[in-house]
């Protein structure tokens, strides 16, 4: 028997136990103290402009007037700008050709991967597994950083219980323990243990603060929510992120209480730098400055600059408000020339803590750009990660297929290799992509292939044909979803149902009688009631990424059995939305089904479709009875709590064991299940696992009444199981 213990935190304390990367001096480089003195206020300025290259539209250039600003000290920052040789021509620039000679900072989205991608970030996160996810940013890390860059807007830290918002595909999911738990593991992965090495990039914790939470889930829509709501579910992976050592941050669009993130001092001094000690700069996202006048919260662009500097931001992304405005402000008094130099300095800091004044150049290597790229162990580690973030939703003995069977692949994304890559797929090209996932099956098995229809749209031309080919297959694998372009920024959506005539395929396939596995590809909780219903299997596979197609295929025959668990709840409806397990009890909680004034719907049940946690392996897994090491503990002291998990199938299995704790009653309510704490376990046909946890006072710690963090005396609750809604109950008791 393995015995496996998992010593747990608080959401809100599990940064404190990741170490902070040894990435910039205790205090300012006397190279930036030396250089601020010399520095004229137009230089400083210069230092907090982030402009961004014209890459999409011309390819590898810069405008002419960029140039000259570059030339004349006024940009001190590019993203959208990449590649060893082209990085290295923009860098001579500031080097040789300005005054003082100070070092560009190239930035870019490389969100879930750089060449090679991974999954989306929404799928990564259902590996459960922060070590592969750590991995996958550190590949991503050492391909960038390669081509140029320093810098990544990375990782999003958004928690989100919204599947109508498109970035949702972005995040973590819902749960702000797992979250936090990701946040700090891409930090790690992306900067390492020395953010000068020439392998890494520096982190960049966006989007600050409660992005994930816009009103109708429509992207960049006003957030407004409770300061406590906000502490407990929504900053604890901003803050993991932070104390695992990221140097940037990056404010949202939205306005929270009724300010725009960009001039919340608020967050931006009061939590972020004097709660949390955060030593690095904080950038706006793009034109986040100018939109406060769309906001109506400035006056002008002018004044969205004053708002912004005095609220705390540093460096400006793409609005010119700081570039324009900048240099008058101070000398009118406005903005006094101290915050200016604070700016400026923790810019230069990280510039500093990047390696930048002692080799400008150490980031662009066309040699490690080819080494490093697209390698072959690059490739296998986004294909393992790929088949891991794989979640089986249902399954009634269709999957794994039969390798061997003649198979029908039917659906246009099953033979689309640039859906596979999702949305955000940094430098991603399609012609690396090096199989879709009709071209991966064929590999394996006998098997014709039909579009069916579109992703979109009410043509049924097709219908015909790909019905023709289920007839004529022993097997059948329907391949459905979103484009890849309906999820990410700008991609709310009023429905989440899959759209066009997709489903309604799904209905005729099914009336074949043939064993019908369907592979979804989205970015998003879907409605998924009726392909529920129509489907022998469900396979969610989110959008996998470079090696997408091989690791559906991996799964869908069993080579890979599948071990995701979903990082957000799907609901039967979006009349549910918002649904996720930390919900709290009303006060006419719904008991009795013949019941009518209690908290239900007339016409759905209150529990989602899939809940958070679920998901489905080729083998199961039993859990003994929980067993305490007490029935109470106080201050300094600790309850074990442990369950024997045993995989009572044929096949070895990973199972991710998920613990979660209901403080009965507390100085203000509390929700019915929150994630405290999880466990992955490999196990052998036949094998146990002893999984132990750990709790102690921060475990149980929260927001209390007087808005001070810490425990209060009470009874608990204490499920152990494999998903949140099917769980092993416990009970015990915390004294002051």
């Amino acid at each position: 028997m393995k015995h496996i213990k998992t010593l747990l935190f608080a959401a809100a304390a599990i940064a404190a136990v990741c170490c902070a990367c040894n990435s910039a001096p205790e205090g300012s480089d006397p190279r930036v103290e030396k250089l601020l003195r010399k520095m004229t206020l137009e230089e400083k300025v210069g230092q907090t402009v982030l402009f961004t290259s014209d890459w999409s539209v011309t390819g590898p250039s810069m405008r002419q007037g960029y140039i000259d600003d570059i030339r004349a000290g006024r940009c001190g920052n590019i993203f959208n700008a990449y590649t060893a040789g082209y990085t290295r021509k923009l860098q001579e620039i500031a080097v040789n050709e300005t005054r003082l000679g100070i070092p560009l900072l190239f930035g870019y989205d490389v969100i879930h991967g750089f060449r090679t991608i991974f999954p989306i970030n929404l799928g990564m996160a259902c590996t459960w597994d922060p070590e592969a996810i750590e991995r996958s940013a550190q590949t991503a890390a050492r391909e960038a950083a390669a081509a140029g860059l320093h810098w990544t807007y990375s990782p999003m830290c958004d928690i989100t219980v919204e599947p109508r918002w498109g970035r949702i595909s972005e995040g973590s999911g819902e749960d702000p323990y797992l979250g936090s738990a990701i946040a700090a593991a891409m930090t790690r992965g992306y900067q390492g243990t020395d953010l000068a090495a020439d392998n890494t990039l520096l982190a960049c914790v966006k989007h600050y603060a409660a992005y994930g939470a816009p009103q109708a889930g429509r992207d960049y829509n006003t957030v407004d929510m409770s300061e406590r709501w906000l502490r407990e579910f929504y900053l604890p992976p901003y803050k993991a992120a932070v104390d695992a050592g990221a140097l940037s941050v990056m404010a949202s669009f939205n306005e929270l209480d009724g300010i725009p993130a960009t001039a919340n001092a608020h967050l931006m001094q009061d939590i972020l730098r004097d709660e949390w000690g955060f030593r690095g700069f904080v950038v706006t996202d793009y034109t986040g400055i100018n939109e406060m006048v769309c906001h109506g919260y400035a006056a002008d662009e002018k004044d969205a600059g004053r708002l912004a500097m005095n609220a705390g931001i540093d460096m400006d992304m793409q609005s010119a408000s700081f570039f324009n405005y900048m240099v008058d402000l101070v000398r009118s008094g406005a903005v006094k020339e101290s915050t200016l130099d604070e700016a400026v300095r923790r810019i230069l800091n990280v510039k500093a803590a990047l390696g930048l004044f002692d080799d400008p150049y150490k980031y662009c290597s066309p040699e490690r750009e080819t080494s490093e790229t697209l390698t072959e162990a690059n490739k296998a580690e986004a294909r393992a990660v790929a088949a891991q973030s794989m979640v089986l939703l249902k399954n009634d003995g269709v999957l794994p297929l039969r390798k061997g069977a003649r198979t029908a692949v039917i659906g246009a994304l099953a033979a689309s290799k640039d859906d596979l890559l999702g949305s955000w797929r940094g430098a991603g090209e399609v012609q690396s992509v090096p199989a879709s996932i009709a071209d991966a099956i064929r590999e394996v098995t006998p098997a014709v292939y039909a579009e069916g229809c579109k992703e979109t749209g009410e043509d049924r031309s097709g219908f015909g044909a790909a019905l023709a080919a289920a007839r004529g297959a022993e097997q059948i694998v329907l391949v459905i979803g979103e484009d890849c372009q309906w999820t990410g920024e700008a991609a709310s959506r009023t429905s989440i149902n899959i759209p066009g005539v997709q489903s309604e395929l799904l209905e005729k396939l099914a009336a074949t009688g043939k064993p019908l596995a369907v592979v979804l590809l989205n970015g998003r909780p879907l409605d998924l009631t009726a392909e529920s219903a129509a489907a022998g299997a469900l396979l969610e596979a989110w959008y996998p990424g470079t090696m997408g197609g091989y690791a559906v295929a991996d799964v869908l025959f069993g080579d890979v059995n599948p071990s995701g668990k979903l990082c957000v709840t799907f609901p039967r409806n979006l009349g549910q939305v918002p649904i996720y397990h930390y919900a709290k009890n009303t006060g006419r909680p719904y008991v009795h089904p013949e019941a009518k004034y209690e908290s239900r719907y007339l016409d759905s049940p209150n529990e989602p479709l899939y809940a958070f946690g679920h998901g489905l392996s080729y083998t199961t897994f039993s859990y003994s009875d929980i067993s305490l090491s007490g029935s109470s503990f106080s201050a300094g002291g600790t309850v074990e709590a442990s369950v024997t998990v045993t995989n009572t199938g044929d096949k070895e299995g990973t199972e991710t064991v998920q613990m979660y704790i209901r403080d009965l009653v507390g100085s203000v309510t509390r929700p019915v299940k929150q994630l405290k704490g999880f466990k992955r376990v490999t196990l052998a046909p036949g094998e146990s696992a002893e999984v132990s946890f750990c709790i102690d006072p921060e475990t149980i710690s929260f927001w209390r009444a007087d808005m001070t963090w810490g425990p209060e005396a009470g009874d608990f609750k204490l499920f152990i199981g494999g998903s949140s809604d099917v769980v092993k109950e416990a009970s015990f008791s915390y004294e002051d």
